[in-house]
């Protein structure tokens, strides 16, 4: 057995791991962002949908065409240029097809391409597609050199970098990705409204943002919907490449006589799943976060029809709707990240001059190259049809020379100084075009070359000439595609955002009484109307009644926790007193070991005495009690062993506190502290035990209490029991509570 070598053979390169894993991380960062997450300013596209129309158009998919199997294409995009997993190309070919999710789709399927519920498409070997004709102005001139080729990944075939793009499709549908450390999204917009600050850009080209803003007021969503976004932060937005737009659905109010009515959602945002919609509304009803909203319907069909309806008629339609807006996804916000590569080489974060810019400098390359590209062919053809000309002129010489000579075309070209195209093309002519009136036809040919030719070497050479044929050729994609074309027109509307102000609740909830009722296992009802003391409750096995409220639908209820916690809960969400209720702990996160110690009616601008068994206590105000989530809010702080004791609303200017040890104290309410949330201030010394309970009240008034008999007593002479804050207090007077309670 040999010996092992830890000698480096001659392949072996050693260097340190960052560096080693920095270039290689580099490498990998530079594709991502290159070549497969960023679009191309020029023509908006990616390389994979770029690849997907090239190959299609390669199978002569034309929009007047027959279709192709789904499968078909996205085997030869995987076989020819882009060497992935079919499934990702046939994702995002399907995408291109999908009309609520393309302004202006670039494919046309047949078959389940899904649907804006958030179905999937079908398989590829179901689906049939072929390219739109907004796909074929996007490649128009890929056959007269408008761009460069480049060799596919094994260099079997040619592959355009970048697509002649006849309209700026980055704008016109949009874009999205996620590359390393940086990504983009950017929103459909309206093709003619895009045509129109482009002409403006021809015509005047330091236009600012703001003129340009004035004819591209915001995003165009194919799936509509209202843009309630600020004319100044849209501005903002397109100045910068970077920003926000709030997107809202559109609805209407739907009579349904003698005072009913309904709600019925037309447009939805754009991106959001209809079905998780209607599910998210659907757990809004179930679980009372909207009272108001008492059902929701989808009555879609290939339209969108999302009916609401209110739980009374006298809910404001606008109040309900502004509750679900900030509940659900009927209100959405699009962020702006115009991230995009420049010359498909640079990403930079673009304004929306940038971007047209960018756009218009590629469309007057391409004309250029098509010019050039159509010069060049006319001067073949001019070369051939001079040749032609002169044999006609010497017809029966140029015969004699072919019929007897050996080397016909050597003889040609001495003769009558042809080049070698001219002769070649003399001897493959037909013998039918050896009319008279073909020779009329090659002098008509050969002039109007000649006026094309010179209109070219003109286009060439003025910069005003180029920029009023991309103008032309604008306006006739504006006319194919415009406002005036079928599904042109501007699908999202603007509308002024209104009061974002809190709805009171008592506007969304049906008044009502009712008396809520938790027993001690922490069962929770509320029972219609105010019950009257002493009516009969049914409650489980060992159960029986702990808090009892009267309260109304409108009210919140605070719930104080042994842990320190306060919770709220919405009355109208309670269930209904026809059973036993439900548990406590199904509606709030409180844990199994603590308990609820007091219940009481959120009124604002009370205020509350909290302490804990250890003696410490503070007041607090009543909104700092209340709770957004259903865990809660820690108020009370409380030490290892002790628990949250008392919790009374301050109704005075006096404070009584008796420990366990049956010791009384009274203070000034003064002495206390009012803060949001802590352990508070030592209320009462005890040498052994705690707290016991607490209270306040009018010194003047006097201390009440009730005696052992049941019988108010109260006591008017304190002086006894009067004393700072923090000191031990003095026994209770003869028959107070042996509970050491105040009632």
């Amino acid at each position: 057995m040999s010996e092992p070598n830890d000698i480096p053979t001659a392949n072996t390169h050693s260097e340190p791991l960052s560096r080693a894993i920095g270039e290689r991380y580099l490498t990998y960062a530079l594709s991502t962002i290159m070549h497969r997450a960023l679009p191309d300013a020029r023509d908006g596209l990616k390389p994979v949908h770029r690849r997907i129309l090239f190959a299609m158009r390669e199978l002569k998919l034309t929009p007047t065409g027959g279709f192709r199997k789904s499968a078909k294409i996205s085997g030869d995009v995987m076989g020819n240029y882009h060497p992935h997993g079919d499934v990702a190309i046939y994702d995002a070919m399907a995408r291109l097809a999908q009309d609520f999710n393309m302004r202006y789709p670039l494919v046309d399927g047949q078959g389940n391409f899904g649907n804006i519920d958030g179905d999937n498409p079908a398989a590829a070997r179901y689906t049939e597609a072929r390219l739109t004709a907004a796909a074929e102005a996007l490649m128009e001139g890929l056959a007269e050199n408008a761009v460069d080729f480049r060799p596919n990944y094994d260099g079997t075939l040619e592959e355009p970098i970048v697509l002649p793009a006849a309209f700026p499709n980055l704008l016109a549908n949009g874009a999205s990705g996620i590359a390393v450390g940086m990504a983009t999204n950017i929103p459909p917009h309206n093709l003619d409204e895009l045509v129109e600050a482009c002409l403006l850009l021809i015509k005047t080209p330091e236009a600012g943002d703001e003129a340009l803003v004035a004819l591209v007021p915001g995003p165009d969503f194919p799936t509509g919907g209202v843009l309630v976004e600020p004319r100044e932060s849209i501005l903002e937005a397109y100045r910068t490449g970077r920003g926000a737009f709030r997107l809202r659905a559109r609805w209407a109010v739907e009579d349904l006589g003698r005072g009913q009515w309904q709600i019925v959602v037309t447009e939805i945002p754009f991106q959001v799943q209809k079905s998780k919609l209607i599910e998210r509304l659907a757990e809004l009803i179930q679980t009372k976060k909207v009272p108001a909203l008492a059902d929701v319907r989808d009555e879609s069909a290939d339209d969108i029809r999302i009916v609401l309806e209110p739980r009374a008629r006298t809910v404001d339609p606008e109040m309900l709707m502004g509750m679900l807006y900030r509940n659900c996804d009927l209100e959405t916000r699009f962020s702006l990240n115009m991230n995009v590569l420049i010359d498909g080489r640079v990403p930079k974060v673009c304004s929306l001059k940038e971007v047209l810019r960018a756009f218009l400098d590629h469309r007057r390359a391409v004309l250029l190259r098509r010019s050039q590209h159509r010069v060049e062919k006319i001067d073949a053809r001019l070369e051939v049809l001079e040749g032609y000309i002169i044999a006609y002129l010497n017809l029966d010489r140029v015969i004699a020379i072919i019929r007897h000579e050996d080397e016909p075309k050597s003889v040609l070209m001495a003769e009558f100084e042809l080049s070698d195209v001219q002769a070649e093309a003399i001897l493959n002519m037909r013998l039918r075009s050896l009319r008279r009136l073909e020779e009329m036809e090659l002098l008509r040919e050969r002039d109007a070359l000649m006026v094309e030719r010179a209109g070219l070497d003109d286009l060439l050479a003025s910069p005003a000439a180029q920029w009023k044929a991309i103008a032309r050729q604008l306006a006739e994609v504006r006319k194919a595609f415009g406002k005036t074309a079928p599904g042109g027109a501007r699908r999202t509307g603007f509308a002024e955002a209104g009061e974002v102000a809190e709805v009171p609740i008592e506007a969304m909830i049906e008044r009502e009484p009712i008396t809520v009722i938790v027993s001690k296992m922490g069962w929770v009802r509320a029972m219609k109307g105010h019950q009257m003391p002493g009516t009969e409750l049914k409650f489980k096995d060992g159960d029986e009644a702990r808090f009892t409220l009267l309260a109304e639908t409108t009210d919140r209820i605070l719930l104080a926790a042994s842990n320190g916690r306060f919770f709220t809960l919405l009355a109208a969400n309670l269930p209904g007193g026809r059973g036993m209720g439900e548990p406590l702990r199904l509606m709030l996160d409180l844990p199994n070991e603590a308990e609820i110690v007091e219940m009481l009616l959120f009124r604002p601008g009370e205020k509350y005495l909290v302490a804990s068994s250890e003696g410490d206590g503070f007041v607090v105000a009543a909104e700092e009690l209340l709770a957004q989530t259903r865990a809660g809010k820690q108020v009370l702080n409380l030490g290892a062993g002790a628990r949250a004791q008392v919790c009374r609303k301050v109704a005075g200017d006096t404070v009584a506190v008796v420990g366990e040890n049956r010791k009384l104290l009274v203070f000034p309410l003064t002495e206390l502290p009012e803060m949001a949330r802590g352990k508070g201030v030592r209320l009462q010394k005890f040498k052994d035990g705690g707290l016991s309970d607490a209270t306040t009240f009018r010194l003047a008034d006097g201390l009440m209490w009730k005696d052992p008999a049941g019988r108010t007593r109260t006591e008017t002479d304190l002086a006894e029991w009067l004393a700072k804050r923090a000191t031990a207090g003095r026994m209770a007077p003869r028959g107070f509570p042996r509970d050491n309670r105040f009632g």
